[in-house]
Order: structure tokens, then sequence, then C-alpha cells
């Protein structure tokens, strides 16, 4: 994040939260989360897992002072925090007190045939929303506290492989009351926020007037919306990139520049029909081709507010992004 800000952004498009529960302790809470046998075992490990989380937003929000910070709400599947190895699971079992045998059987239930479609994003908000609740409170809990060190904080929350105009209505709702919840437990006038939503499906591209009825930004998954609307797996097309290359079926890997002529066509779609709703809906994106300067100019031409890259991609995305707005004016 500070290298992000030393070379130039203007603030954090995507601030992944999934990463930050694979430190040793956290894990250990996560799983204990994932695996609880009751209510008593759920709450504990929220709590813990609370306290982290609102350490790390305090510091993130610190770091990024009065710029934008979007945080996405977890999004991958249960099953990748869990062991995998038996003895793993044996050594995570004695750490939870419960029977090897017992937590063998609870992970493999847990596991999907495709997981990637399955019981992610904001589908994991909708079957257990207190993970929702617990991370939207550690966000206003450190910009509370905050605020009331001096530092205006604006909090943005993502919500995750929407496919529905009522999911997203679904989510909203319960992050709302309990937000509002948070307020009034503080006793501190409500901060502004603003709670938005990825776009990553094609149908959430086709729907996207619906979508924009609710949410106060947009963000194009670009990595997922490509692997919708191919097929193609991003973590298995290194297995046949180079043979469509070599036989020109493809001349470029759509998970690094942009396929304008499909995915492109999608998300120029899916901008028409949100601002014909809300001409000044913020719309981003994010994913490998956020940083790629040979896309940069189809998005200034779509009418994309922001694009979202790694740190070191911030240099050459600025670049590029000033060239296509120069090259705009002139027409």
């Amino acid at each position: 994040m500070k290298t992000a800000v030393r070379f130039g952004a203007k603030g954090i498009g995507l601030a992944r939260t999934e990463h930050m529960f694979f430190g040793q302790e956290r894990i250990l809470e996560m799983r204990r989360l994932i695996l609880a046998d009751n209510e008593l075992e759920t709450r504990a490990a929220l709590k813990k897992l609370l306290a982290f989380q609102e350490d790390d937003f305090y510091q993130m929000f610190q770091t990024i002072g009065d710029k934008p910070m979007i945080v996405r709400l977890l999004d991958p599947p249960m099953h990748e925090f869990l062991p995998k190895d038996p003895l793993e699971i044996e050594q995570l079992a004695a750490k939870l007190r419960k029977s090897p045998e017992t937590l063998a059987r609870k992970i493999e239930q847990l596991q999907e045939t495709n997981p990637m479609l399955g019981h992610r994003g904001c589908r994991l908000g909708i079957t257990q929303p207190d993970i929702y609740k617990m991370q939207a409170e550690a966000i206003f809990k450190s910009a509370i506290r905050l605020s009331q060190e001096g530092l205006s904080v604006k909090p943005e929350i993502m919500i995750p492989l929407i496919a529905e105009k009522s999911e997203l209505e679904a989510v909203k709702h319960f992050l709302v009351q309990h937000i509002d919840k948070l307020f009034r437990q503080a006793g501190v006038q409500p901060l502004p926020y603003e709670i938005g939503t990825m776009i990553e499906l094609p149908r959430a591209c086709l729907i996207a007037d619906q979508l924009a009825q609710e949410a106060d930004f947009f963000s194009f998954g670009t990595n997922d919306l490509t692997q919708m609307t191919y097929g193609f797996s991003r973590d298995d097309i290194g297995k046949f990139i180079g043979a469509y290359k070599d036989r020109d079926i493809l001349t470029f890997d759509p998970f690094q520049s942009l396929d304008q002529t499909g995915v492109g066509q999608l998300m120029k779609i899916a901008v028409s029909k949100a601002r014909q709703l809300k001409p000044q809906l913020p719309i981003g994106v994010c994913g490998e081709v956020g940083g790629d300067p040979a896309s940069i100019p189809f998005f200034q031409e779509i009418g994309v507010t922001y694009v979202s890259c790694s740190p070191y991609r911030v240099p050459a995305a600025r670049l590029a992004a000033a060239q296509a707005n120069i090259q705009q004016e002139k027409l």
C-alpha cells in the first residue's frame, strides 16, 4: 500500500481481505470459525478475527490517509483456508480439541466440485452473514477511532460476485442495519460511507442498470469476468495458451491484456446501462488488465473512472491514462 502511494496512486481500488487471514494465529481462528460445531465456538472465533481485522483496517486507513480505499469483503470459498494434508489435519484437530476423523469428514464435506462457481463471494455473505458483519464492524470501528483522532475516513465496501439485484439488496440490507447499530453503540454521528459491487459475471454486465439502483459504485473484476466469458481457467490457461499463440488462435493472453471484442463489449454494455440511471456513478477496473497500458485507452473510451493495479504497475498505468486522456481530447 505504501509502495502504491509512493508511485503516485490516488487511492486503493481493491483491498482484498482474504490475504489478511493467512497469518499463523489468524488462520487458526479462521479454521476454528469454518469448522465450528456450535454458536459458542463461532462467536469465540469471530471475536478474535474482529480484533485482528480492526487492527488491520486501522493501519490501512492510517497509511492511505484521506485517499479513497475500497475494501472487498471476503470472496474465496471456505475450503481454501482449510488443510488438505492428513498430518496438518491431525495437528489442527489437536489445537481445536476435536477428533482427526471428525475434522477430516467435515473438511471433505466442504470441498466443492467447481469452487470458483460455488459457495463464495456474496453467496457466502448470504449463508453466513456474521462473517460480513464482522468485517464491516472492523472497518467501521477503525474508521470511528481514526475520525475521533482527527483523520477524515470514508469507508467504501465492495460486495463480490453479484449476479442478481436481489443478492445485492439482501447483503446491503444487513450491512446497513449493522453499520447503523455500530454508530448508535459508539454514540457518534454516522460517517459517510459507500457500498458498491464488483461486476465480474456476464449477467451482472447485462443487468447493470438494475444493480446501479443499489450500488454507490462499480468495479469490474476483469480476472473473473474474463474466466466466465471465455470459459478459460486463469490458473490453467498456461497449459494451452502457448499452443494457441503458435497457431494464431489467440495473439495475446486475455488475462494480461483486455479482450476488447468480447469481455470489453460486456463492460461497454454495463457502463452504458449503469450511467443511463446514474450518470456520475464511479466505475473502476481491477485485475491484471487494469495495469496494462494497451488496455487503458479502451477503458478511457467507454467511460471508466479509474483503474486499479499492482503497485509496481502504477507508473505505467498513470502514463497510459494520461496519454489516453490527451488523445481523447484531440478527437
